[in-house]
């Protein structure tokens, strides 16, 4: 029940008011659509929340940048406008649906180097040519001890604008707000090289909370099992 309860992101408060203004009016001329619009300001309300988390501590630590449920895990090469490395690189992709909290967090301690906006398409978000297709946007972060990691917003089906409220040059810790994806989108985060994903397909994310994987450690990839 918490997470009904959380603090906004200031990115709402216009949509929120959008939808109380209409609802008001259709209660006045119209009440059957205006408990419609009751439900949908309450679920306005609800997308736009923005729960503090727990981040855990640690040299190293990879956390992940989003909620939702990780739909591949796989080797890709980071997209071409940041002009960094032209090689596959561990990729994480997390799929968020409209029930997920959107906004993002920053995976770990560091300093943002290059920040790079591509327009693109609205394919559905789960879908793997997203990456590639849709419209994005890609920070890419140094940490103190010199790796690189990329974090891209990706928006989806329904999303139509990637926020990203940070700047190059900033300073940053792990689970650390920066920016929100509106209604529907993906977060790909690519790993250095050697760095094996510690979690698996399927799997739930929470961010600012999951641990992705740790920097220092060579453990090899990590598989799941579906269990009732």
């Amino acid at each position: 029940m918490a997470s009904f309860f959380a603090p906004i992101h200031r990115a709402g408060w216009p949509f929120i008011a959008a939808f109380a203004v209409i609802t008001l009016l259709l209660l006045i001329f119209a009440k059957t659509l205006g408990f419609i619009g009751i439900l949908l300001t309450g679920w306005c309300i609800y997308f736009f929340r923005n729960p503090r988390r727990v981040t855990p501590q640690g040299e190293g630590l990879i956390i992940s940048p989003g909620d939702g449920i990780v739909t591949k895990i796989e080797k890709a090469r980071p997209p071409l406008e940041l002009k960094w490395k032209n090689k596959e690189l561990p990729r994480i992709s997390i799929f968020l649906n409209v029930f997920d909290v959107h906004v993002n967090r920053i995976p770990v301690e560091g300093t943002i180097k290059t920040i790079k906006y591509h327009p693109g398409k609205f394919l559905n978000a789960s879908l793997d040519k997203a990456s590639d297709l849709n419209e994005r946007n890609s920070l890419l972060i140094t940490t103190p001890s010199g790796q690189e990691i990329v974090i891209v917003q990706i928006a989806g089906l329904i999303a139509r604008r990637i926020l990203c409220e940070a700047k190059e040059g900033q300073s940053v810790k792990a689970g650390e707000t920066f920016g929100i994806i509106r209604f529907g989108s993906r977060v790909d985060i690519y790993l250095p090289e050697g760095v094996n994903p510690q979690v698996a397909e399927g799997q739930r994310m929470i961010g600012g909370e999951t641990i992705l994987g740790n920097l220092l450690s060579h453990a090899p990839r990590r598989f799941g099992e579906v269990r009732s």
